[in-house]
């Protein structure tokens, strides 16, 4: 089994804790937008775009993310209204979710391609996830249940979340490596995938499928059919994501694009009496 004994906070202001966790979110965000700046430049889409849409995306993530929690942890919150506006806790869906209506607000206003965009921000988007859960790992949050198998993690600093002493399920670092893979995945993906939008699908259902399975062995209060909240919000997406993304490749198969018209002309199978 692993002990980790690794101060959770780097140091304190007064009342404020500065915790390697919100440390790692601004890597996260950093991420998020130096890989969406490449991906921009390649699709020769202006990077002032995505300088923009990243204060819109990081407010919407940050009040998505406490909203989410909020709701999530209401039994806790209606008890102890002092606590709700701070950030001592998030939820990764409420952030993903508040992020999306941000750029929805954001293309609407400016009148760009919701899909375009989408897949500039996708992979970037789930290697920030990646980062951010290791913070989770130092921090204690997001901790599973305990286990007594060899890859378990034992907490031992006192200003850990996780259970102190007590050998845990390390479902931060299946929750990190779920979504490095990921990153990897729709890295090579993305200049392979013609289609708009079909790599923004790819990382929500990929995300979904990932987040539904490790919360089976993550610690959480039931919300609806004996499902955890972020296991009921996964599940939604898929059945929005899987029938967008199938529409979207046949759209795309059936729709021919003017550019190609020329190349088909020329082809073997041109009349020549047409």
């Amino acid at each position: 089994m692993f002990h980790i004994d690794w101060n959770p906070v780097i140091f304190n202001l007064g009342t404020l804790e500065v915790r390697w966790y919100g440390i790692m979110v601004v890597l996260a965000i950093i991420a998020v937008i130096a890989v969406a700046l490449v991906e921009a430049k390649r699709k020769g889409l202006s990077q002032d775009i995505i300088w923009d849409l990243a204060l819109w995306c990081v407010i919407g993530g940050i009040v998505g993310a406490r909203l989410i929690h909020i709701i999530d942890k209401w039994e806790y919150y209606s008890t102890h209204p002092d606590q709700l506006v701070n950030f001592a806790g998030l939820a990764i869906w409420g952030a993903v979710l508040g992020a999306l209506a941000a750029l929805i607000i954001y293309v609407y206003i400016k009148k760009i391609s919701f899909w375009v965009l989408g897949d500039i921000i996708a992979p970037g988007a789930i290697l920030g996830q990646a980062i951010g859960r290791i913070g989770c790992t130092i921090n204690g949050c997001c901790y599973g249940l305990t286990c007594d198998l060899p890859i378990a993690v034992i907490y031992e600093h006192p200003l850990s979340y996780a259970p102190h002493g007590v050998p845990l399920y390390p479902t931060q670092i299946f929750h990190m490596l779920w979504n490095l893979a990921g990153f990897i995945i729709l890295w090579l993906l993305r200049k392979r995938l013609k289609t708009q939008g079909a790599l923004f699908l790819l990382w929500l259902i990929y995300f979904s499928v990932g987040d539904f399975g490790i919360h089976f062995f993550r610690e959480g209060d039931k919300y609806l059919f004996n499902l955890q909240q972020a296991q009921v919000i996964d599940l939604l997406i898929l059945v929005v994501a899987i029938p967008l993304l199938i529409m979207r490749f046949i759209t795309a198969k059936k729709t021919v694009n003017i550019a190609d018209v020329p190349h088909i002309l020329t082809g073997n199978d041109r009349n020549p009496e047409g």
